[in-house]
C-alpha cells in the first residue's frame, strides 16, 4: 500500500523561507517521477515541482529560481525548498507520482504566506 505523509507546512511571512518533506511507503521513489502539488482555495490542484529517477528536475514558471525539489534515496524521502515565498504560494502542498494516482494522495501540509 502507497502513502505519502507531508509534513514541514506552517505560517511565513512574506519573503520567508519553508522545507517541506514528502515521506513515503509502498513506493521507491528513486524509481519514479516524483512531483510536488498544491491546492490554493477555489482553485485545481498544480504541479508545481518535477524530479525524474535520474535526478533532473523541472518547475512551474510560476515558482522558477525559488523553489527547489530533491530527494534523499536511503529515506525514501522528496523535499521542497521553498525561498522568497509570496502570499499567492498559500496553499496545501502534496507529493505524488508525476502520473498522480488519485488513491495516493495523503493530507498535505498547510503553507500560508502572510504578514
Amino acid at each position: 500500500q502507497v502513502q505519502f505523509v507531508e509534513s514541514g507546512g506552517g505560517l511565513v511571512q512574506p519573503g520567508g523561507t519553508l522545507g517541506l518533506s514528502c515521506a513515503a511507503s509502498g513506493i521507491i521513489l528513486s524509481i519514479n517521477f516524483m512531483g510536488w502539488y498544491r491546492q490554493a482555495p477555489g482553485k485545481q490542484r498544480e504541479l508545481v515541482a518535477r524530479i525524474t529517477s535520474g535526478g533532473s528536475t523541472n518547475y512551474a514558471d510560476s515558482v522558477k529560481g525559488r523553489f527547489t525539489i530533491s530527494r534523499d534515496n536511503a529515506k525514501n524521502t522528496l523535499y521542497l525548498r521553498m525561498n522568497s515565498l509570496k502570499p499567492e504560494d498559500t496553499a496545501v502542498y502534496y507529493c505524488n507520482t508525476d502520473s498522480p494516482n488519485q488513491l495516493w494522495w495523503g493530507q498535505g501540509t498547510q503553507v500560508t504566506v502572510s504578514s
